[in-house]
């Protein structure tokens, strides 16, 4: 079970993710991050940024369906991104998968990501 905390007294989010999210169940499944790997081929997708961060989040989904759980499970995620420019991108494509309450998130920008990827995303998701 989640809920969505959320309070005037701080600023409000700027892109799809919630201030707090209070989280209670039975299991809780820590996600290591994803990079845009193909699990078929395990080489980088191809394409732009808005095609490795769908591609990010297809392997999320695959690992959060392993511990029986989806996205509406999803407690709290971080984005690492090699450039912030890539923020608002990363955004809209981000915001499909979490059209309803999405979780806390972080977003980070760092000098580099494993194998060259833009995009990288880690997950914690609370199963009841």
């Amino acid at each position: 079970m989640k809920r969505i905390l959320s309070t005037p007294a701080a600023p409000q989010a700027i892109g799809p993710y919630s201030q707090a999210v209070e989280a209670r169940g039975a299991r809780t499944l820590f996600l290591s991050g994803q990079i845009p790997l193909d699990p078929a081929t395990g080489e980088l997708v191809p394409g732009d940024v808005e095609a490795q961060t769908a591609r990010v989040m297809e392997n999320l989904r695959a690992v959060l369906a392993a511990g029986g759980a989806g996205f509406e499970h999803v407690v709290r995620t971080t984005i690492f991104l090699a450039d912030l420019g890539d923020f608002a991108r990363v955004n809209a494509v981000y915001g499909r998968y979490f059209p309803g309450e999405p979780p806390a998130r972080a977003t980070v920008g760092v000098a580099a990501l494993p194998r060259g990827a833009r995009v990288e995303i880690d997950a914690v998701a609370v199963v009841d």
